[in-house]
């Protein structure tokens, strides 16, 4: 078992092994997921084939070690996977991210019993698993929680109502946190991995209680998930007995992986909104030129072109430092701080270029327009990025009295 909340130095993929792996993502995403995307998203239908693709692709195992059948990339070829897939369709990066953050807690923090029975079915992506913290009543305020668990005997009980949990239907194991003690706060939280039969019907007292229809994010399911008097084993609580009350700061930890991810994510959508734009841009013609050449297009795709570049090197930063087993939390809440609002910010650049065209789904700035706001709330809005950033700035100028 990895000792909790410790980091070991990753070792770095050879570049041009990981440039290929880009470049056959790259003509997946131009060949297979772009001309097709309409067909999916706003019929909200789930994307099989494409799934199916990832899989092959051994993406569901992206980061999960070689040992176990994974891929073991390092998080720098990781986050440029995740903006590949998000240039073409951000939902299929939803589709692997909460699957990899479940891994990585089983990873990190589980006994060799649990590593060695979920993670090589993980890696194959024939076992789908999710990660389910938010609650109802508790979104930025995780650690105040109220899914319980009690112990009865060699199991646990578990009782609770889950939001927000994207892949929860499809997912084979559910990485939940879930509170076993009356201590207050995070202290009293711990992390259990459920196993459930995939599937609308739920499992035993888990039930599928809703699926919540989105503005954008669409093509995947986002569910509320209820627990009643649902018994799971003693070995289901990650980590075993000594697992017991760390479960939220371990799932801090791995949420680090989840905000690359989706600060990836934000590049993805900011180079595919500025990509439409320069294209319309140097089609449409106004006042007998492309509209490109018209000073106030150009300086405004000069700006989209500037803040997209500097998201995408912040994200590489924030990667390489998790790669080199220093401390990234700061650098992590920063790169998902701007990467975030910025794509946000160049889909409707990108909207005001295309004019009346891109408030139509004609073009797919309007997808990228709805989809861009999620990245400001999801794995921790940007307000809770900026408290973050200040606590890391506060913590490393104490550090350096």
């Amino acid at each position: 078992m990895v000792e909790p909340g410790r980091r070991g130095i990753i070792d770095r993929m050879d570049t041009d092994v990981a440039d290929q792996m880009i470049e056959t993502l790259a003509r997946f995403v131009d060949n297979d997921v772009l001309p097709h995307v309409r067909d999916f998203e706003l019929d909200d239908l789930y994307p099989d084939a494409m799934v199916d693709q990832l899989r092959e692709f051994g993406l569901f195992g992206a980061t999960v070690p070689e040992a176990f059948g994974g891929l073991g990339l390092d998080v720098s070829t990781y986050a440029r996977v995740i903006e590949e897939l998000s240039r073409g369709w951000m939902s299929l990066a939803g589709v692997i991210n909460s699957h990899l953050i479940a891994a990585q807690l089983i990873n990190g923090f589980g006994t060799d019993d649990q590593r060695s029975r979920w993670l090589p079915g993980m890696a194959a992506g024939t076992l789908r698993g999710c990660f389910s913290l938010s609650e109802p009543d508790s979104g930025s305020d995780a650690a105040a929680l109220r899914c319980k668990a009690h112990r009865d005997g060699d199991e646990w009980v578990i009782n609770g109502t889950k939001m927000w949990v994207t892949n929860g239907e499809r997912a084979g194991i559910v990485a939940l946190l879930a509170r076993t003690s009356d201590e207050p706060g995070a202290a009293g939280i711990s992390c259990f991995m459920v196993e459930k039969t995939p599937g609308p019907a739920g499992d035993g007292g888990v039930t599928i209680s809703k699926h919540i229809d989105k503005l954008g994010y669409r093509g995947l399911e986002t569910v509320e998930m209820s627990y009643v008097d649902h018994h799971v084993p003693a070995s289901a609580l990650l980590g075993g007995e000594t697992g017991l009350g760390k479960g939220f700061r371990w799932a801090l930890t791995a949420l680090e992986l989840g905000r690359i991810n989706v600060a990836a994510r934000g590049v993805g959508v900011a180079q595919a909104a500025f990509d439409a734009a320069l294209a319309y841009a140097q089609q449409r013609e106004a006042f007998g030129k492309p509209i490109a050449q018209h000073q106030a297009i150009g300086f405004k795709l000069a700006e989209m072109a500037t803040k997209l570049h500097a998201a995408r090197l912040m994200v590489r930063d924030a990667a390489a430092r998790v790669d080199a087993g220093e401390r990234a939390d700061m650098e992590a809440g920063m790169a998902k701080l701007f990467a975030s609002e910025t794509a946000a910010e160049l889909a409707l650049d990108a909207m005001r270029i295309h004019g009346g065209n891109g408030f139509t789904t004609e073009y797919p700035v309007e997808r990228l327009y709805r989809d861009a706001p999620l990245m400001i709330i999801g794995e921790g809005t940007s307000e809770i990025q900026k408290l973050v950033i200040s606590r890391a700035i506060l913590s490393r100028a104490a550090d350096k009295r």
